[in-house]
């Protein structure tokens, strides 16, 4: 017997944590301990009243689950699945969209309403980060959003109303806002700069060809462009904005002020002065210039906080929130 077989409490069963965003999902499993086992990855999730959404969700669960079990050493490969919790992008509390999304859930993962959770993605990357105590978090990723919680227990979010409304501070409105000036650009707007090229040859499109704006904009309408086909151009912008091109740091520049912004609105809503922020998502942790222009402008914003790293990430939050679900379905058993 190896040391992966372990107690007969641990044995019981397998937690799952999903981290489900706009660009891909994470599946965590673990032991009812909290000990990771195995990791996964599948696809993204859209909101679920976009087109597809409903089928695109449960695809995400299905495929990172289908994958981390692949991961999962011999002695754990049949052990069954005993409860899950999932933080997803759009899944706003308290909503309908929620009531809806853990339906979803429960039929993707052939498990109980007792034996799952389901919230936005901020939330377990709160739990995950901050698991006890007052706290702010800020995800710049392909979206972005600001949650935090007080001593009591509060939770308030800022900002992330949707791509088409509220994207200040992600990859997706700083590839947007870069794409929007190349066409103001190429149509004598603003004085050409090597900002246009730089993105038209990200899009594979010819900087010389005549056509070239109508082509982006045919481009940026088709179905698999969306939210994750701006969002790729963000460090084409930052690359320029790091050898010094102007209209790249300006991008960067207000996005990170609207990063902080969001920050300072949840602390106003918990009446938190000197609140520990932790950054979360692959904008804000790759993109060095928008990471510095976040610190400047929550120094002005919010001089109390206190940059520092998250104790753990949203999948680590997400399994904290499946062992009370395992811990409420067995005791109700």
């Amino acid at each position: 017997m190896t040391e992966d077989l372990v107690s007969n409490r641990e044995s019981w069963g397998l937690l799952a944590g999903f981290d489900a965003g706009q660009t891909h999902s994470r599946c965590r499993l673990a032991s009812w301990n909290g000990r990771t086992i195995a990791e996964g990855q599948g696809p993204g999730v859209s909101h679920l009243a976009a087109a597809g959404g409903a089928e695109r969700f449960q695809a995400a669960l299905s495929l990172s689950l289908a994958d981390a079990r692949l991961q999962l050493p011999a002695p754990w490969a049949e052990a069954p699945l005993q409860a899950a919790a999932v933080g997803a992008s759009g899944i706003e509390q308290g909503s309908a969209v929620q009531v809806q999304a853990q339906a979803l859930a429960a039929a993707a993962l052939g498990l109980s309403l007792a034996q799952l959770a389901v919230s936005g993605d901020e939330r377990t990357a709160l739990r995950g980060a901050f698991p006890q105590g007052p706290g702010i978090v800020v995800i710049s990723g392909t979206g972005t959003i600001a949650v935090g919680r007080d001593r009591e227990g509060r939770e308030h979010r800022c900002a992330g109303w949707g791509w088409l409304l509220d994207g200040a501070g992600s990859a997706m409105d700083i590839g947007r806002d870069g794409l929007a000036l190349s066409l103001q650009m190429a149509d004598g707007r603003r004085a050409d700069t090597p900002l246009r090229a730089a993105l038209w040859q990200a899009l594979a499109v010819e900087p010389d060809d005549p056509q070239a704006a109508q082509r982006i904009k045919a481009l940026v309408v088709q179905a698999d462009f969306g939210p994750a086909g701006f969002a790729r151009l963000a460090p084409v912008v930052a690359a320029l904005a790091s050898h010094g091109n102007p209209e790249a740091q300006a991008i960067l520049g207000l996005n990170g002020k609207a990063l902080a912004a969001s920050v300072a609105g949840v602390a106003r809503a918990l009446g938190l002065t000197t609140p520990p922020v932790a950054t979360l998502g692959g904008a804000i942790t790759h993109l060095e210039g928008l990471r510095q222009s976040f610190r400047d402008a929550l120094q002005q914003e919010l001089p109390g906080a206190r940059l520092q790293e998250p104790l753990g990430d949203a999948c680590q939050g997400a399994l904290a929130m499946a062992r009370e679900c395992s811990d409420g379905s067995s005791a109700n058993a």
